[in-house]
């Protein structure tokens, strides 16, 4: 499936702005990690942008992403795609038993978290954001509460990148696509 195809199934699936910015952060984060190690763009672009696609249809642990995965797999997404969606969500069972779903993983969650402190920045803008000042606001739980800490940590243990450094790198990722998710802000 091409990026323009993901792209256009996400869209078919989901109405809510926020969450078509939350799937393209978690690409774009995706894409900084494949080529950090070498592995494959596409695969892992394509694994970031389709693995909330059906959230909005599926909105419960008994849906997603079990109930996704077979959409996706009408519309002909590969099934180690598939397969690699459904490790992001523990519930299903399925292991995260390669550096793409650990990938996965690690950057889902943490996207959520720097959006929501670049939001509330004088700037609002990924180009001045750095990980100290997500490392401030991560002390406050009563920000971004709907956020899972405990899971960004295991998350980032597991993928085996320093917690504040994957905060870097995944904020360095955000940066090259802050026009599209409405993050550019004062700064430029």
């Amino acid at each position: 499936m091409t990026r323009d195809e993901s792209l256009a199934l996400v869209r078919e699936f989901v109405k809510n702005e926020g969450l078509v910015r939350h799937m393209l952060s978690v690409e774009a984060a995706m894409r900084f990690y494949a080529e950090k190690y070498g592995e494959d763009a596409e695969g892992w672009g394509e694994l970031g942008l389709l693995h909330d696609f059906d959230w909005e249809i599926h909105p419960t642990l008994e849906g997603h992403p079990q109930k996704g995965a077979a959409i996706l797999r009408g519309r002909g997404v590969s099934e180690d795609i598939i397969q690699d969606i459904l490790s992001h969500a523990d519930h299903t069972g399925v292991p995260r038993d390669t550096l793409r779903r650990k990938a996965i993983s690690a950057c889902d969650e943490v996207t959520g978290l720097i959006t929501a402190v670049a939001l509330v920045r004088p700037s609002r803008s990924l180009y001045d954001l750095e990980a100290s000042s997500v490392k401030k606001k991560w002390k406050d739980k009563a920000f971004a509460a709907g956020t899972d800490r405990n899971e960004m940590e295991r998350a980032a243990q597991e993928f085996g990148v320093e917690l504040w450094e994957h905060v870097g790198n995944v904020i360095l990722a955000m940066r090259k696509i802050a026009p599209e998710l409405d993050l550019v802000g004062t700064t430029r």
